[in-house]
């Protein structure tokens, strides 16, 4: 393996004869960039970013009162209806964008069009979402949501995989890519209702045992493209929870809100 300074001025070294063969393009509009790696103006500014007034249980986006609202140091944490009824699985959500038309596209380019180049940009956006742990920390585990086995072979990668092992790249934790395994098949959970999600996803995913060690006990980020209705991150959960995981957080790329769906 090579040295991580040599790899580093290697491909600085080799970026101007990258850049003349494959001049860098936005991946949203094709339109000419000054380097490879990230989008037009235009485009970064059609991309929704999550906002300061969300659910203090799970991050989603709230809507705003048309009230006076008192400074942020004295206000109470607000939450959306389906965390007041019921306080979800996960200790928080760090998502990088709102799923919207922008970021659709990108998670299509990226999960259907194999355009895995996306991957250090996508986590990029994620990461300013989440905290850097101080050096004398234990970082937290970074665990992708698994694919099958015959989904992997089909696809030829595990784009949430790619995702956490650029976030550990930028220190945002341990790379832990096989702390999950999932056991079954499961159907596109796209149409089905929560309980139909849940049998659907039940036994589906479960802690790999040669990682139990290494589990328990830790915190725990885990890494999605998507977060939908939540049935696959709560199966994911459950699993780590099994193994004696303590706080776990998800981190995904895109957050989809009511009014705009796509699949789980």
């Amino acid at each position: 393996m090579l040295p991580m300074n040599f790899a580093l001025e290697l491909k600085q070294g080799l970026a101007p004869l990258v850049d003349l063969l494959y001049p860098p393009r936005c991946p949203l509009c094709g339109d000419g960039l000054g380097q490879q790696g990230g989008l037009c103006v235009a485009c970064w500014s059609e991309l929704e970013m999550p906002g300061e007034h969300v659910c203090g249980a799970c991050q989603k986006p709230l809507p705003i009162a048309d009230t006076d609202e008192l400074p942020d140091a004295e206000q109470e944490p607000q939450y959306c209806e389906i965390c007041y009824d019921e306080a979800p699985l996960h200790d928080g959500v760090a998502a990088g964008t709102i799923y919207n038309a922008a970021s659709r596209k990108l998670i299509l380019s990226y999960k259907h069009g194999k355009k895995i180049a996306l991957a250090p940009m996508l986590a990029r956006i994620m990461s300013a979402r989440l905290e850097q742990h101080e050096p004398d920390e234990t970082p937290p585990l970074l665990v992708p949501v698994p694919l099958h086995p015959i989904r992997m072979w089909q696809r030829g990668f595990n784009q949430s995989a790619l995702l956490a092992r650029e976030l550990a790249k930028l220190g945002k934790g341990e790379l832990l890519v096989d702390g999950l395994v999932r056991r079954k098949m499961t159907p596109s959970l796209g149409g089905l209702g929560q309980h139909q999600r849940e049998t659907a996803l039940s036994g589906a995913i479960k802690p790999r045992r040669g990682r139990l060690a290494k589990l328990s006990g830790r915190n725990v980020i885990l890494v999605d493209d998507v977060l939908t209705s939540g049935a696959t991150s709560d199966a994911c959960i459950r699993a780590l929870r099994e193994a004696g995981a303590q706080n776990v957080r998800i981190a995904c790329f895109a957050r989809v809100v009511e009014g705009f769906g796509t699949r789980d």
